[in-house]
């Protein structure tokens, strides 16, 4: 396994900088058909130590959640922001274009870190990257957005159940999600919905009907 060491270097080369559909104001380091990355399967991106490039392509919830940001600002302006499960850092992006006091965007993919710090300087706004798993941590937070993190069974109820703790002392947590399986509607109230342009290799379809949440009877 060859060790990939300059990430930044490897991203610069392996995607991009294309405008979010969504969110067009923003414009982030993305995988498309045009890039080698896109081709290369699990195997393959092992074989030259990248994990799955999830910073690589604009999920459909972390666009839902982005621009349910930058048109309502007032939920973030200044105020202290966590993007948590960040990726490319779509979604904290969009909180620090809205006028947020400070945004901290929260992954555990070192590739994911130096994406970050690349769309952020792309986007000419400033993030202060956590690579580090947040989960049961409560740090003061005065808003905490999580894009798209309901695909995992496990991973989905441990979430839910910190975000909600979060809620209940007061956060404003608002979750953008797309559909999948492990979203704990029945715990959530949608706040908007968006149809998203995605990418059939990537989903199931070429539209995603996306829709932001919050708790119920929280905010």
């Amino acid at each position: 396994m060859n060790e990939i060491l300059d990430r930044a270097g490897f991203i610069r080369a392996e995607t991009r900088l294309l405008a979010v559909p969504h969110a067009p104001e923003i414009s982030l380091h993305l995988a498309d058909e045009a890039t080698e990355l896109w081709q290369k399967t699990e195997d393959e991106l092992g074989e030259i130590g990248l994990p799955p490039p999830f910073w690589a392509f604009a999920w459909a919830g972390g666009q839902a959640l982005a621009r349910y940001i930058l048109d309502h600002p007032h939920l973030v302006a200044g105020r202290n922001v966590l993007d948590f499960a960040s990726g490319s850092g779509l979604v904290a992006i969009a909180a620090a274009k809205a006028g947020a006091a400070r945004v901290e965007a929260c992954d555990i993919d070192d590739f994911s870190g130096a994406a970050m710090v690349l769309n952020a300087e792309a986007n000419g706004v400033v993030l202060a990257p956590r690579m580090e798993n947040l989960i049961g941590h409560d740090e003061g937070w005065d808003v905490v957005l999580a894009g798209d993190v309901s695909y995992e069974r496990d991973m989905a109820q441990d979430v839910t159940g910190w975000l909600q703790t979060l809620a209940r002392r007061g956060a404003l947590v608002l979750i953008g999600d797309p559909g999948r399986a492990y979203l704990a509607r029945e715990k959530l109230e949608s706040l908007a919905e968006y149809r998203i342009a995605v990418t059939r290799s990537l989903e199931d379809c070429e539209i995603k009907k996306s829709q932001v949440w919050r708790f119920l009877g929280e905010g």
